[in-house]
């Protein structure tokens, strides 16, 4: 038989009972709403405060509507906390996140370290396991860029740090880099990270500060964590031309990423969940699990012990056709753009080609090969329904197949690409394959959950989402034709990156609100905080 303490939705309904014994000798109880005179009196009659002043909400008005929803809310949060073993964090900033198409359609999250602190943009990326930042610099990306905008970065200083340890070779942290190279000479632990664009890296030596981090979606309870990040002296490649130039966190399952050090330390359950909006913004909630109604596949667990997020994918299927191949592939936020190996690249463009009424072009200025011309006037895009077969049977949907190409001198959508890459041996979902969509990386469980979501509500949504609102980006390395040639072949265009507004100065322990990035001149405000506010630090 179930307790009383077993049945807590009891409260949302009611507040009092009355018992009573009526005659043969049958036990009944009286419930009453929390909001009826009946518990209002009751409540008077123990000296406790009135559950209901009907003189400022009035039975049945707006008010008294807007009170009862007010009162189920807050008991629905404090039936969270009691069923979840462990609680949700976010950078001190907000959970925020940002794809900047001027800085390789990464997606960004203001990350703050140090006393006193210190802010920086930063790409956030599963395909990697390090957290690094541009530090003592011998080479880096400019911290002034005609990329950036009118936003001005800055580099970490472990010496304005009196919370900065330096990690030395001998050193518990450092025995835990997956590769590092220290000699009889080295003192401090020294990294290199090298990722999957030409020539590109990022080395230094490790340190230990705090990390700032909010509890909850409020921001208003403020914790500082000690986490183990590089300092990077030296970036290559990509690096140096607007690809995470402020720094990067890798969120993989290696010993030193964010997300292991917080589960560690039993702040969180071992879980992340990563929203990507279609319009360029969306959120990255540690501790996060999901929810009951998305779907899952298991994440590969190999011999090597990878730290990747790589899943088994048994086939495609892309409007009328189905291809049964199977293929294993990483998913990756830190990719820009979706990956995949000769034989399903060949399969799944040719699919998508074949059901597609638009004439196919090339350009030699983008990294995309099946391109196709809108027709003059045409205002609907009639393309194929993508999905992935995942193992145990679970349909990834890709609800941004395409790229769309706006002309350089209206802005108008003239074209589309499909938005994939040939590689030879190597298979990545990218951002574009995951946005419209919250991805839950379960490294409890080892699962990969997924559902179509609201970024900005935190709530599922069934909306089908449309390819002509999403802007075309600039891929890193592509310079846009300054005009679209007399041909009229589509030329990328992205969008100009957000412009500065006026600001005042916070304080450590009052950070500034959650910003809605619902609105572009939101998000604007919320980078030109991290560059132009002073934080100063205050018990």
């Amino acid at each position: 038989m179930a307790s009383l303490s077993s049945l807590p939705f009891l409260p949302l309904l009611f507040t009092a009972t009355t018992f009573a014994l009526v005659a043969g000798d049958t036990f009944s109880l009286d419930f009453h709403h929390r909001f009826s005179y009946k518990v209002r009196q009751w409540a008077e009659s123990q000296g406790l405060p009135a559950t209901w002043r009907p003189e400022e909400a009035p039975e049945g008005s707006v008010e008294y509507y807007k009170e009862l929803v007010r009162h189920d809310r807050a008991l629905l949060s404090q039936h969270r906390q009691l069923i979840t073993s462990t609680d949700v964090y976010n950078f001190a900033m907000g959970n925020e996140t940002l794809s900047l198409p001027s800085l390789a359609y990464l997606h960004y999250a203001i990350v703050t370290v140090g006393t006193p602190n210190q802010t920086f943009l930063v790409a956030m990326d599963t395909g990697s396991d390090l957290f690094w930042l541009p530090c003592n610099c011998v080479e880096c990306a400019p911290l002034k860029s005609p990329l950036y905008g009118d936003l001005e970065f800055s580099t970490y200083s472990s010496n304005a740090s009196s919370t900065s340890k330096t990690i030395s070779c001998g050193s518990s942290q450092c025995s835990l880099l997956a590769k590092q190279d220290c000699t009889g000479t080295s003192t401090d632990c020294p990294y290199t990270i090298n990722y999957l664009g030409a020539n590109t890296s990022s080395s230094g030596f490790l340190v230990e500060d705090v990390l700032y981090l909010a509890k909850g979606d409020t921001g208003v309870d403020t914790v500082e964590i000690p986490v183990v990040f590089g300092c990077g002296e030296v970036q290559t490649g990509s690096l140096l031309e607007g690809s995470a130039p402020n720094g990067l966190m890798g969120l993989a399952m290696d010993n030193l990423s964010v997300p292991t050090v917080l589960a560690n330390k039993g702040m969180i359950s071992d879980s992340f969940s990563l929203c990507f909006g279609a319009d360029d913004s969306g959120r990255l909630n540690f501790g996060d699990k999901g929810s009951s109604d998305q779907s899952e596949t298991p994440l590969v667990v190999d011999n090597d012990n990878s730290p990747y997020y790589i899943i088994n994918l048994e086939g495609m299927v892309i409007g009328n056709a189905t291809s049964d191949t199977s293929f294993a592939a990483m998913v990756d936020s830190g990719a820009s753009f979706t990956i995949l190996a000769d034989q399903i690249y060949k399969e799944f463009t040719t699919a998508f080609t074949e059901q597609v009424t638009e004439t196919q072009f090339s350009d030699p200025n983008l990294p995309f090969e099946y391109c196709y011309q809108l027709s003059a006037g045409q205002t609907e895009i009639i393309r194929p329904i993508v999905n992935f077969t995942t193992k145990g049977g679970s349909q990834f949907p890709v609800l941004h197949p395409i790229v769309p190409i706006l002309s350089k001198r209206n802005q108008e959508q003239i074209g589309y690409c499909i938005g994939v890459l040939q590689s030879t041996n190597i298979n990545i979902i990218g951002q574009n394959f995951l946005r419209d969509l919250r991805i839950v990386f379960d490294r409890e469980k080892m699962v990969l959950g997924w559902e179509q979501f609201d970024c900005y509500s935190g709530k599922s949504s069934t909306t089908p989402p449309t390819d002509k609102t999403v802007f075309a980006p600039s891929p890193a390395g592509h310079t846009p034709a300054t005009q679209v040639p007399s041909t009229q072949t589509p030329v990328a265009q992205a969008p100009a990156p957000p412009q500065s507004e006026a600001n005042q100065p916070h304080r450590l322990k009052s950070w500034a609100p959650e910003l809605s990035p619902s609105t572009m001149s939101n998000t604007a405000l919320c980078l030109f905080l991290l560059f132009f506010v002073n934080f100063f630090y205050s018990d």
